[in-house]
């Protein structure tokens, strides 16, 4: 068993890329995800990594979208407002089909918006956040040790289909500190033949490009691009479950909102209410089996956001609105109680012990 260390959501992000193989880093200074870079900063030289403070977000991306066209594990990080404008290269990294982890420690928005935790950024990555037809992998930790352990998974993931992923947490995560295990272990090995790696007159020359001026050509590589989808949404798909077997009020929630959920779900069993909580871990492939699995005994849903309502589309729609869902929403850097989230448990169960 490693040892157990205290450390930020945002530095164990970065000392397990580091771990997990991650040598180039670019990325640009926003609160809350700051500390990333400022580790990275300390960490890449003495390692014989590459970290570079790029004049801008899109320069970043673009940074890391030629690094990873090389063969090379490659990251950026940001917050929302930096992601938006990475939109258009993480768009070219799907669209060519390259390996990358990106990490959104989201904070309130729209617009600057201010510095406090949030999750109004799930549309934007689940639907993509960029143009075009195309999914990126999305992971949400709920605690530090996640932050580490999603952040070897994502590059994983992200190598295993070629593709980006992306960590999305929230401004609490990002800046709480808690206990964190880094595992040193093997680095999963994937052979990357499509590699702009110099050809030594040995090989045909490869090219890696998003672009595609054959209308019949590019409808053949997104449907070949969307079979890979399908497989993942079949075998990526992560959730935890919590007191779900024989819940009648099925509580939904992810990242910190989940563990305000959980608390939630206990002072409702106390009161005789049986309740339970279904934890996304992937939001990108969501777990739809999951939930279609929990509506055959719940009779309702809670969905608890940091956000206006965004994953409640997802839950309805995993259960083909099968149940009722309410939701408990805050928005702005405001994050829901225990106490609001068990009164919408409560109003779910009719106001009477299940």
């Amino acid at each position: 068993m490693a040892d157990r260390v205290l450390m930020k959501g945002n530095e164990a992000i970065a000392e397990a890329a580091i771990q997990a193989g991650c040598r180039h880093y670019f990325g640009y200074p926003i609160t809350p995800q700051t500390e990333i870079a400022a580790y990275m900063a300390k960490r890449m030289p003495k390692i014989g990594g590459v970290f570079l403070q790029a004049e801008s977000e899109i320069a970043a991306i673009n940074m890391v979208y030629g690094a990873a066209a090389a063969g090379v594990r490659a990251m950026t990080s940001s917050s929302s407002p930096g992601i938006s404008l990475k939109a258009e290269g993480i768009s070219y990294l799907a669209g060519s089909d390259l390996p990358a982890l990106i990490v959104n420690v989201q904070r309130g928005g729209p617009g600057l918006g201010g510095i406090q935790p949030s999750q109004a950024d799930y549309f934007q990555a689940t639907r993509g956040g960029g143009h075009g037809d195309y999914h990126i992998l999305v992971l949400a930790p709920s605690g530090v040790q996640e932050m580490a352990s999603l952040t070897s998974r994502g590059f994983d993931i992200a190598d295993k289909y070629s593709m980006p992923a992306m960590i999305l947490a929230d401004g609490t995560i990002g800046q709480m500190m808690e206990p964190v295990a880094l595992e040193i272990g093997a680095q999963t090995q994937y052979e990357k033949p499509w590699a702009l790696t110099g050809t030594g007159m040995k090989r045909e020359h490869n090219v890696v490009t998003s672009l595609c001026l054959q209308p019949e050509q590019l409808e053949r590589q997104n449907f070949a691009r969307y079979e890979k989808y399908a497989r993942i949404e079949q075998n990526e798909a992560l959730w935890e479950e919590y007191l779900i077997e024989d819940a009648e009020i099925c509580v939904a929630a992810y990242g910190i909102a989940a563990r305000v959920a959980r608390n939630a779900v206990d002072e409702a069993r106390a009161k005789g209410i049986r309740a339970g909580l279904l934890r996304p871990i992937t939001l990108w492939p969501f777990p739809k089996q999951a939930f279609a699995e929990a509506a055959k005994t719940a009779k309702a849903f809670v969905c608890a956001e940091l956000s206006m309502g965004q994953m409640i589309e997802d839950v309805s729609l995993s259960i083909r609105c099968s149940r009722p869902v309410a939701l408990v929403r805050r928005s702005g850097g405001m994050i829901p109680s225990p106490g609001q989230v068990l009164g919408e448990i409560e109003k779910a169960a009719g106001g009477e012990a299940l």
